[in-house]
């Protein structure tokens, strides 16, 4: 007995003994050393393998659009203002992703900013101005060096962004809004019918065309209407890959509300589709007169104006969107992936920000997410799919201010990385591949 006793505690100290030594010298091996935690990564953004969520900045202020300088400077276009001013600066001087500097300028809030011909162009809700881009190691331009470059936009209360792009041949396109969900005599009102003609297609909800080098224009008097009937497309930017103009429409909202006898809840919550529309001169995507219903492929006319639900009939030969995404998930911006760092599947597509819906009700909201969609020869080339999900931060979005992060503003910066900014507090990602 008690040679098998010695046996078996022998056997338990020799086990032990090579548990604890299984990474160690007298192996011959050495055991992979894990990865040590980076207090820049933020973890609860879910993306696909390989790539990683930095934070960059925390709390700047609430974050429309972005623009990125060559030599990685962020610029930010505030929707309020943070210690006075409306657009926020930032600089990493060491290279490790985080924001060193935040800086801030300017004595307008709103949504547009972008980066052209040396300028750095920021927009109000009623105007575009734009900033000589700063020279040495200053990081915020001169405020007395701000210059008018387009106004007299409508002043409206509803979908008043003016988002901006340029294209390659000298011209800056602004987007006006659609002041009303569907051009109602009363506004969001049961039976009430729609105005026809709609009055707000004049010298709204569409997109403006300007010359991008000169100063003091006005819409009426130097702006060229390039597209109509989209009713908001904050979501706005030139693709050079394709050399054409692409936006993401915001979709009517209440089909259920105003029309219950010809939509129930959940027929409501996903149409009408948010349209991902190449762009043309003369283009009419027939707001408020149609929508797009991507259950049935095809423009419906509103119920507004005499629509069924299912007959087209004056939207028959309207323009048609590439892609439609479900309704209600808010597409608020858009950038074409032209880099190189990131796997061959994203080079050449389109990244798009859903802000997130807050008409859903009774069912969950949707979006809060960033979208991907590849892209060839300037036209979907497979199926989108969610890129940078849980922004939110709640699994259930009930109400919108529910969401701790709503993404708002997308750029890629010159190190191929896609910046992401929040609505909420303010917060920015930088979104790196290591592979």
């Amino acid at each position: 007995m008690r040679t098998y006793c010695f046996l078996f505690l022998l056997s338990i100290a020799l086990l032990a003994f090579g548990c604890n030594n299984s990474a160690g010298e007298t192996t011959g091996k050495e055991a992979p050393e894990a990865r040590p935690a980076d207090s820049r990564e933020d973890p609860s953004i879910r993306l696909p393998e390989g790539f990683t969520a930095l934070v960059v900045a925390d709390s700047i202020g609430r974050a429309r659009h972005i623009a990125v300088r060559d030599n990685g400077d962020l610029y930010i276009q505030l929707q309020d203002e943070k210690d006075g001013k409306g657009v926020a600066a930032l600089r990493d001087e060491d290279g490790d992703g985080r924001a060193d500097r935040v800086e801030y300028f300017g004595s307008h809030t709103g949504t547009g900013i972008a980066i052209y011909n040396g300028f750095l162009y920021c927009s109000s809700d009623r105007e575009v101005y734009r900033y000589p881009l700063p020279e040495g190691d200053n990081l915020i331009p001169e405020e007395s060096e701000r210059a008018l470059v387009a106004g007299g936009f409508p002043d409206q209360r509803s979908h008043e962004a003016k988002t901006i792009t340029f294209d390659n041949a000298g011209h800056l396109y602004v987007n006006v809004g659609g002041p009303s969900n569907a051009c109602m005599k009363q506004a969001r009102t049961k039976g009430s019918t729609g105005m026809d003609p709609c009055p707000q297609l004049e010298w709204q909800a569409g997109i403006w065309q300007f010359d991008a080098n000169a100063l003091a224009q006005t819409q009426k008097g130097d702006g060229k209407r390039y597209a109509t009937g989209l009713r908001n497309c904050v979501a706005l930017e030139w693709n050079p890959i394709a050399n054409s103009l692409y936006a993401v429409q915001h979709g009517r909202d209440q089909l259920n509300y105003l029309y219950p006898e010809l939509y129930d809840e959940e027929q409501s919550a996903q149409l009408p589709a948010e349209e991902f529309v190449r762009l043309s001169e003369g283009d009419d995507y027939g707001w408020p007169y149609c929508y797009y219903d991507q259950l049935q492929n095809k423009k419906i006319l509103a119920p507004e104006y005499g629509g069924d639900a299912k007959t087209q009939g004056r939207c028959a030969g309207k323009s048609q969107p590439i892609l439609a995404f479900p309704g209600h998930i808010a597409p608020n911006d858009l950038v074409f992936y032209t880099a190189t760092a990131y796997p061959e599947k994203y080079h050449n597509g389109a990244f798009i920000a859903f802000h997130g819906s807050w008409n859903r009700s009774p069912l969950p909201q949707k979006g809060y997410f960033v979208a991907f969609v590849p892209m060839q020869d300037g036209q979907p080339s497979g199926n989108w799919e969610i890129f940078a999900d849980n922004i939110a931060g709640i699994e259930t979005v009930e109400s919108p201010r529910d969401a701790r992060h709503r993404p708002t503003g997308l750029a890629v910066g010159p190190d191929g990385a896609l910046y992401i900014a929040d609505s909420v507090k303010g917060k920015v990602w930088k979104v790196v591949y290591r592979g």
